[in-house]
């Protein structure tokens, strides 16, 4: 079965784009990554971008195109992720919450960064956002929208 997610850049009036830090205790570390999630059910991928990015953030964003649909097939099972391009309409930039985790939270900032001080954060998910994520916003442009992960089927050793 496959499941859904959703990552959305947002960018600011500077070209900046939004990051969220998300806090693994168990890893003790921080991953630093696009707002978005989990696809809910009765939700399109546009719904569940907004949302997130509300939950996350705190700011309303008009979603623009997707620049990449992303597929794995692992043993951890089959998920799907839809990135979007997408501009703030209104709300303030603040930390947020993902309701479904309660009490145990895992976001714990939120910033923008430029393309040059996204090349200095030390952890960042996923690793191609550094320099892909760049060359497909400033691109503007129908590029390759469907990607794969670089893992080899499970039937090829």
């Amino acid at each position: 079965m496959w499941a859904g997610g959703v990552r959305v850049a947002v960018t600011d009036e500077n070209g900046r784009v939004l990051l969220v830090r998300h806090h693994y205790e168990a890893e003790g570390r921080d991953v630093w990554m696009l707002p978005g999630g989990a696809i809910e059910e009765g939700e399109t991928s546009l719904d569940a971008a907004i949302r997130e990015v509300l939950e996350e953030t705190g700011l309303i964003v008009r979603v623009g195109r997707m620049f990449w649909h992303i597929e794995e097939a692992e043993e951890r099972g089959q998920r799907f992720v839809n990135f979007f391009e997408a501009t703030i309409i209104g709300g303030k930039p603040e930390l947020g919450e993902d309701p479904e985790l309660g009490e145990e939270q895992i976001l714990d900032n939120i910033a923008f960064f430029s393309r040059e001080e996204m090349s200095r954060i030390e952890h960042i998910y996923p690793e191609y956002l550094r320099d892909e994520l760049w060359d497909e916003l400033e691109a503007k442009s129908g590029g390759q929208v469907y990607k794969t992960r670089k893992k080899p089927p499970f039937f090829i050793k």
